[in-house]
């Protein structure tokens, strides 16, 4: 089994900058892959961005390309996810993700889950 908890989510008006964490711990392999997906009100989740385990792979969705960065810490075992320029589009809950076959594309699937952090942009 493999836990992930995230953090960082919050309140943010238009153009601002929030940075979200996730934090795996249990059964952890080098050969996972991290990454994001997210889900506003009535829609689909939807995949954000994701990133090989030791970090040198990233991939992103176009709608984030430019204004969003994955990026991991091995040693602590956490993930991040920098979003800058955000817009009232980005209002989402964003959800921490594991692919147990490190997959780092659209390809990418969510095997284990973090329970997920809200994020608000406001116009």
């Amino acid at each position: 089994q493999v836990q992930l908890v995230e953090s960082g989510g919050g309140l943010v008006q238009s153009g601002g900058s929030l940075r979200l964490s996730c934090t795996a711990s249990g059964r952890t392999f080098t050969f996972y892959s991290l990454g994001w997906f997210r889900q506003a009100p009535g829609k689909e989740r939807e995949f954000v961005a994701a990133c090989s385990w030791g970090g040198h792979s990233t991939y992103y969705t176009d709608s984030v390309k430019g204004r969003f960065t994955i990026s991991r810490d091995s040693a602590k075992n956490t993930v991040y996810l920098q979003m800058n320029n955000l817009i009232p589009g980005d209002t989402a809950v964003y959800f921490c993700a594991a692919d147990t076959s490190g997959r780092v594309s659209t390809a990418f699937k969510g095997d284990y889950w973090g329970q997920g952090t809200q994020v608000t942009v406001s116009s």
